[in-house]
């Protein structure tokens, strides 16, 4: 077994779980998932309490409003970056070292914040952003750690239980911010940088609950109860063997393209909404509930899109995603000076990725072997947030040239392939 009171060492050898009865499987199952949720609800706390106020930290170190907008930037570009390495690590000794990196990259990050604020140096606040934002890598990796062990016809709850604990957090980080710049007061750090602080300790804790609790391993107990480890099965836990699972499989093809498709789009439109509702005289406090509803979406019903994903079949859910998501460009794009309208697209959007998340993630699951699971998870990762960096850069200027409206026209247009490939599976099912 690994030291739990130290990070993790890719030198060691992977932890050997002890066999596991067929009537321990509920109780464990249980466990794991009491403590994935506990970690959620840790990480999305202390990501949300720092980007409640990101932005406005990076235009009081940089000067400008014009690069305020790269905090958000360097905050996505961080999962992207760990998503593989993660993976590696993943597939080759477990979720609990790969969760426990995360969250200590993200509390590195937020300390590097912390310290840019203090020296006034905004390259190396960006930095920082990029550690902290790879913190939420923990959070998109804990789904799948929840589905490792569940049954086939009840992945999409367990994923689904897993993504709502994040509300909790979510909702709760927002909150803590001020009292989090208040508390640094008289020791030189600028009250902006004061939840970076608090979002440190909270990562650190979610690192030692993880580390603590999170035993037996869940993907190495899954891997030992689908039979011994040979070398043939080592060598598929490779990326490239994750790469080549994906080729093979149509079904895990149409599960990527749902993650990134659906992800992509729900962060384009997401991210330009306030900027939108501003040029329509929207205030702050307005522009707060529209996001605030967006997120309710986007979490708090995850459940109901998990229990669907069962019962009705991954590609009914993806097609529903793809329904929601035209939807919500459909209101948002045509809201004009509405802002309720706005608001109503904004919660659609944040249903329909909902949906699109839960469904896509089950299906990649279902669809490869279980030794390439972890690469395939990583590379699905890897693509989703790469794909919305781009999306949430081209946002800017699409808006900035042709309008918010043509802004969720192109991004009903990026729903057409995913379509196409719910499409094609269905009739291949048929």
């Amino acid at each position: 077994m690994t030291n739990t009171s130290s990070a993790p060492d890719a030198t060691s050898p992977p932890e050997t779980p002890s066999p596991v009865a067929a009537a321990e499987l509920p109780a464990l199952r249980r466990r794991i998932q009491a403590v994935l949720i506990a970690s959620q609800i840790l990480g999305g706390l202390g990501i949300a309490i720092g980007v409640a106020l990101a932005a406005v930290l990076a235009k009081d170190v940089s000067g400008t409003e014009a690069l305020s907008g790269l905090a958000s930037t360097a905050s996505v570009a961080g999962p992207a970056l760990l998503a593989m390495p993660l993976a590696s690590l993943m597939g080759s000794r477990g979720r609990r070292p790969g969760l426990v990196l995360a969250y200590l990259v993200g509390a590195l990050g937020a300390g590097v914040v912390v310290l840019g604020a203090v020296v006034d140096n905004f390259p190396l606040l960006l930095v920082g952003l990029v550690g902290f934002g790879a913190g939420s890598s923990a959070n998109l990796a804990a789904r799948f750690a929840a589905a490792d062990l569940a049954p086939p016809d009840r992945r999409g709850r367990a994923i689904s239980t897993v993504v709502w604990a994040t509300t909790i957090g979510a909702v709760l980080g927002p909150n803590v911010a001020a009292p989090a710049g208040e508390s640094v007061a008289g020791f030189g750090v600028p009250a902006t940088a004061g939840p970076f602080v608090w979002a440190a300790g909270v990562f650190l804790i979610a690192a030692g609950v993880v580390s603590l609790l999170l035993r037996p391993d869940p993907l190495l107990t899954a891997r030992a109860l689908s039979g011994p480890a040979g070398s043939e099965e080592a060598a598929g836990r490779s990326l490239r063997a994750g790469l080549k699972a994906v080729r093979e499989s149509s079904r895990a093809r149409l599960a990527l393209v749902t993650v990134t498709v659906s992800h992509t789009a729900m962060v384009s439109i997401m991210s330009m909404t306030p900027v939108a509702l501003s040029h329509h005289g929207a205030g702050i406090q307005l522009i707060g509930l529209v996001i605030s509803g967006h997120i309710a979406g986007m979490y708090a019903f995850s459940p109901v899109m998990g229990w669907l994903s069962d019962r009705l079949g991954r590609l009914s859910v993806i097609g529903l995603a793809v329904g929601l998501l035209s939807v919500a460009a459909l209101l948002a794009g045509t809201a004009g000076p509405s802002h309720a309208r706005t608001a109503a697209g904004l919660f659609v959007l944040g249903l329909g990725w909902s949906a699109g998340l839960v469904s896509g993630s089950a299906l990649l699951t279902d669809s490869v072997p279980q030794a390439a699971r972890a690469a395939v998870q990583g590379l699905s990762d890897f693509t989703m947030n790469t794909a919305a960096g781009v999306g949430g850069l081209a946002a800017g200027l699409i808006v900035a040239r042709a309008g918010y409206g043509w802004l969720n026209f192109v991004g009903a247009c990026l729903l057409l392939p995913m379509a196409a490939l719910a499409v094609r599976g269905a009739l291949r099912r048929a």
